[in-house]
Parts: C-alpha cells; structure tokens; sequence
C-alpha cells in the first residue's frame, strides 16, 4: 500500500478515487467507467507534477525521509553483482549500520558501502536506523584499505540522519573513528564516488561522502544538522524545523549552486519511492559517467583532484 506525505493528500485523494472505480469497474453489472478512470488518472498525474514541481526544502526533507524509498540494499541489489559483503571492523565488532563489501559494478570490480536504515521495525532494530557506531567507520576504513590496496574505485552511498550519539559510541571514540574514515578517503589513490540517496546528516555522512565525485538524488537532504536539530539549537523551538530547512540550504538544488556537490540525479515525479527501478538505473548511470570522467586519472592525480574539491568550497561564492 502506497503511503502519503501530508502535503499529497490533494494526490491521495485523486488516486483514491482511482481506485474505487477500478474496483467497481470490475463488477460485471456496471456500466463502462473507463473514460472516467483515465480522466482521473491524468488529473493524478498532473496534480502530482505540479506539485513536485515547488517543493519547499521542508517537504524534501520529508520525501528523503519517506518510509518507502529505496535503501542502500535495493541500490546494491540492482547495481551490483557477485556482491559479496564483509563484516566487523577487526577491533570490536561489527556494526549493521554500514553493509560494505566487494563485487561489480556493470562489470567493474569495486568496493560498495552504504547505510543502510531498515524497511520496517525488525530490521530498524538490527541496523540502528542508519546511524553508525565507531565500529561502523573503522569497517569502512578497512574496506577503503583493501579497494587501495587493490586498485579498485570505491562507491558509497549516504542515508543517515548521522552518527549514532549514544554514550557507548562516544566511549569508543565516534569522533576519531569518523575522523579516521575522513582521512582515509581523503588519501585514496583510487576514484571514489558518493551518491546521498535520503539523508545526508552531519559527520555521520561526511565520513563516507568525501569523493572525487559527490552526487544527489534529487529530492535527497545534505547538512550539518537536521532541521529539527537545528530549531532546538537557533530558537529552542523543535517546530521551527521548516524555517531551518529553509536557511540551511540542504537541497541539492542550493547544493549544486554552491559548488558542495558535483551533480543531481533526477527522480521519478513523485519521488524515488513512486518508481524505484527507474530510480536506481539512473543513479547506476550516474555513477558510471563519474567514473568515467575519473578513469585516466593516476593515484597522485587522483589525491589532488579530491583535495582541490573539498579545499576549492566556499572560496568562489
């Protein structure tokens, strides 16, 4: 069952309709509906158009959010073959938060990771809703060693509200355990390409978004902190977190413009979660022409492209 954001009731309402007429129309008695049907069909999809088509960055953030759009799992399924994942970070234990591992990519050997959120309550549970404990960076540390060491392009994908801030993270060093993944991107001699699938939040997604090349899906968030985060700190006002959403500039829209990512990748109308397939092909193609523009690069070349990227943020505004 198809689930709706507050500001598509005006949708809802129209594509309800659609299928109550569907569901007449299939007594046998009744009398032909389907002129009607089509006519409301258009005037769903066109309702729907217009509507994405002025998205405040409040109702983004409500579609990155959205329970039903594709996680990491799906972008890894449909993109990757011969997918074969690794676990633990070698030092404590392993964290469901982040899934890495190795396999191809149309073809290519590289190393994958992403977080990855869960779909419903069970598995919310077993990956902590996205948000990584130190052990979670120090296993993509360990991944990112291996793909340098072997000379294979490493794709991340983001989806998280950020790190998970529990006291036993902090015992265990979350700064320095993100920190760690930072730097070590930061000095891969291999291309690395990050695409921010949902939420992109804070050091959380920062540890394993510092690529060569930074893309976005197009109704995807990207900031420092959440809105809701950011209202409690500016007017200790939680509710404020439209008003938030608005002055961050965390679309990829506003993004792009400031020069903090490298391209967007358009979504169905109605968002990632009305046509995942198309959703994941795209973002595949993406990535592939990213590669593609870094593929004749050496490691020296490879470094000095990622460190003029990050250096080169704010200084052309």
């Amino acid at each position: 069952m198809r689930s709706y954001l507050d500001f598509e009731k005006p949708v809802a309402e129209l594509e309800a309709k659609v299928e109550e007429l569907r569901a007449l129309g299939e007594n046998r008695d009744a009398v032909s509906i389907t002129d009607d049907i089509s006519r409301l069909e258009v005037k769903a999809a066109d309702a729907l158009k217009e509507l994405y088509a002025k998205l405040t960055p409040w109702q983004k953030t409500l579609v990155a959010r959205h329970p039903q759009r594709p996680h990491f799992v799906d972008y890894c399924a449909g993109l990757i073959t011969e997918f074969t994942p690794l676990a633990g970070d070698r030092k404590f234990a392993e964290d469901e938060a982040i899934v890495g591992g190795f396999g191809r990519f149309r073809g290519q050997p590289v190393c994958v990771m992403g977080q990855e959120k869960g779909y419903n309550t069970e598995t919310r549970i077993r990956h902590n809703f996205g948000m990584a404990r130190p052990e979670g960076y120090r296993k993509a540390v360990r991944l990112m060693e291996m793909a340098d060491r072997f000379g294979l392009p490493v794709l991340s994908f983001v989806d998280t509200a950020g790190a998970y801030p529990g006291i036993e993270a902090e015992e265990r060093g979350q700064a320095e355990a993100i920190a760690r993944s930072t730097e070590m991107q930061l000095a891969l001699g291999v291309p690395n390409v990050s695409l921010v699938i949902g939420e992109g939040g804070s050091g959380g997604a920062i540890a394993i978004a510092t690529a060569n090349k930074v893309l976005m899906l197009e109704h995807a968030i990207y900031s420092v902190i959440s809105p809701e985060g950011a209202a409690s700190i500016l007017w200790r006002d939680a509710a404020r977190a439209q008003d938030a959403a608005t002055n961050m500039k965390i679309t990829a829209q506003d993004l792009l413009r400031l020069g903090i990512i490298d391209g967007i990748v358009t979504e169905p109308v109605g968002g990632a979660h009305r046509d995942p397939q198309a959703t994941i092909q795209a973002a595949g193609n993406a990535i592939e022409e990213a590669l593609q523009d870094l593929g004749n690069m050496g490691p020296a070349e490879i470094r000095d492209h990622r460190a003029d990227k990050f250096l080169n943020i704010g200084r052309k505004l």
